[in-house]
């Protein structure tokens, strides 16, 4: 009998964004940090992310987490984060998601009330803060990645959209922030097609213009991303609620607002002296979910004014399940899968 291949998963979602957490299946990874971890997924084993993302075990609009054992000893559990655009070393909405399977799953055991751990992701710890009532992860407080503005409102012409003014802020990738208004848009379901068209539009023109390098990071890639802004709602004292939209990849809207794209926002605000540590932006999305970023404090780095932040939301559990992966299926490509995928014999 040949041996069975099979993945352990466990799918949640956040604001709508589906993380398909993968708690088994696969060989210990060789690297001595999880950001080395993912390296070698990138460059030796992408076969994973593949297989994951599309037909027919899933869609380019999900996100995949592998968990892996922390190399830090300070954090319960490390996590590598895999979309259709590659490898982010930050998600926001797959932290959140990840935090709830750790727990969900025993990795963290729960406790109720608040309760604190940390995360190793490829950008390195994370501070997570979980809220437990009755056995249910109903909130997560992740950190959000130091984040600036690189370049404040800039125009580009952008074929058949005209003249574009925009900012670019690095939250854990570059985003280019957009007025929604300025482009015609109310940021309702029923744009979504229209929107990915025009974020794909100006992402494509701001690429073929420039590229974008980080203060510490240096060249991390082109520019993929793109947040468009709604007008910003005075909820209470230092409250502000804003609907948004973040373009991640050809055709692909995400589900939520993603906490990349709200410290982004949260940067933005900064920049233009709209807001001040302890203050809070919720950001609604096309389907009303949402999360809320709140400015923790301001330094110094590399020339531009850095925001720390942290972002809130709550994840659910979809499913658990174990998929069994048959390299002789024609709609699944193995290659650069089957030497990290654990095997046992078929019974």
């Amino acid at each position: 009998m040949k041996p069975e291949l099979s993945l352990q998963l466990l799918d949640t979602h956040a604001g709508g964004d589906v993380s398909r957490i993968v708690t088994g299946g696969i060989d210990p990874l060789p690297g001595r940090t999880v950001r080395e971890q993912m390296a070698y997924l990138r460059d030796d084993a992408d076969g994973v992310r593949r297989l994951l993302l599309a037909e027919p075990y899933g869609i380019p609009e999900m996100s995949v987490d592998l968990l892996v054992p922390a190399t830090d000893p300070r954090a319960a559990a490390g996590y590598i984060i895999m979309e259709v655009m590659g490898y982010p070393i930050y998600s926001g909405s797959n932290t959140i998601c990840t935090a709830t399977a750790v727990l969900d799953a025993g990795w963290v055991p729960k406790r109720e009330g608040r309760q604190r751990f940390m995360l190793e992701s490829p950008a390195g710890l994370v501070q997570i803060e979980a809220v437990v009532r009755d056995g249910v992860v109903e909130a997560v407080t992740c950190g959000g990645l130091p984040s600036y503005i690189h370049t404040h409102r800039a125009h580009i012409e952008v074929p058949d959209l005209g003249r574009v003014t925009y900012s670019v802020a690095y939250s854990g990738g570059f985003y280019a922030l957009v007025d929604a208004a300025e482009l015609g848009f109310d940021l309702t379901l029923d744009e979504e097609r229209a929107l990915a068209r025009t974020a794909h539009a100006i992402v494509e023109a701001i690429q073929a213009e420039q590229g974008f390098s980080h203060y510490t990071l240096g060249d991390v890639g082109p520019l993929p991303f793109l947040h468009f802004m709604g007008p910003e709602e005075r909820v209470a004292e230092g409250y502000v609620r804003s609907r948004s939209a973040t373009y991640v990849h050809p055709g692909v809207i995400c589900r939520s607002t993603t906490g990349t794209g709200t410290s982004a926002r949260l940067a933005l605000m900064n920049h233009e002296g709209r807001i001040r540590p302890g203050d809070r932006l919720e950001t609604v999305s096309l389907r009303n979910t949402g999360f809320i970023g709140q400015f923790s404090s301001e330094t110094r780095a590399g020339g531009y004014r850095v925001v720390n932040n942290t972002i809130t939301g709550r994840a659910y559990v979809l499913a658990r399940s174990e998929i069994v992966v048959n390299c002789d299926d024609p709609l699944v490509e193995c290659d650069g899968l089957h030497h990290i995928l654990s095997s046992r014999n078929s019974t």
